[in-house]
């Protein structure tokens, strides 16, 4: 089985102020990995993944050192079978961006920025706010960082909990009975019951219409009086 260095792609935010907005986005694509062939090792200052593919037949492997100090009890992870997505607390509060993610400046050709996270520095406020941490779980598990399963004693069966079934966050507790609820479904009905009364009366209205214009048409009889 070959070995060769996932594609990496990255994204950060800054604040000097908040940590909950200060952190890196970072996604390593390792696709068809099963989670008792996966082993990543979190530290302050570096990152170590590597996982087996047997569909794919090659082992993904890199190695990370960072361009500053993270927490990793205070980082999350989410593992799927495309990739594992990590969110980095930055240790350091701070407004600037970091310049790279990389302690070394030398350009690699396996990182990648992500885009589809990406946001200008000073553009920071005006963003969205971002919920994907708390759709993620904790690398500070039971038995901490850099512990005995490598991923800090989480338990990936659990991994989906978060997001609901077959990953589609929003949709755990759905009560689908009451999709119709405010889409003209049964007020629809409702309506129809109020209008069905004032039908039958017109229908009753007309049929004592020909009635009464023949009663009107009656003349009274007269008797002759002798």
């Amino acid at each position: 089985m070959s070995t060769v260095v996932p594609e990496v792609t990255w994204a950060q935010r800054s604040s000097s102020s908040d940590p909950e907005k200060n952190y890196v986005y970072l996604t390593i694509v390792a696709a068809d990995v099963p989670e008792s062939d996966l082993k990543l090792d979190l530290k302050d200052s570096s990152l170590s993944f590597k996982g087996a593919s047997t569909s794919k037949k090659v082992t993904y492997a890199v190695d990370i050192d960072f361009y500053a100090e993270i927490d990793p009890k205070e980082s999350k992870i989410s593992h799927s079978g495309r990739d594992v997505s990590l969110v980095l607390r930055k240790k350091e509060l701070k407004e600037e961006y970091w310049p790279r993610l990389l302690k070394d400046s030398k350009k690699v050709h396996y990182l990648k920025t992500d885009f589809d996270k990406w946001v200008d520095e000073d553009e920071q406020d005006e963003a969205p706010e971002d919920d994907m941490m708390n759709q993620m779980n904790p690398m500070g598990g039971a038995g901490g960082p850099g512990g005995d399963g490598g991923f800090g004693g989480i338990d990936f069966s659990k991994l989906g909990a978060a997001g609901g079934a077959g990953g589609l966050p929003g949709m755990g507790g759905m009560d689908l009975s009451s999709m119709g609820m405010g889409m003209g479904g049964g007020d629809s009905d409702e309506e129809d019951d109020d209008d069905m009364p004032e039908l039958e009366n017109d229908e009753e209205s007309k049929d004592k219409e020909p009635a009464a214009a023949a009663a009107s048409t009656d003349k009274p009889k007269i008797e002759e009086v002798a």
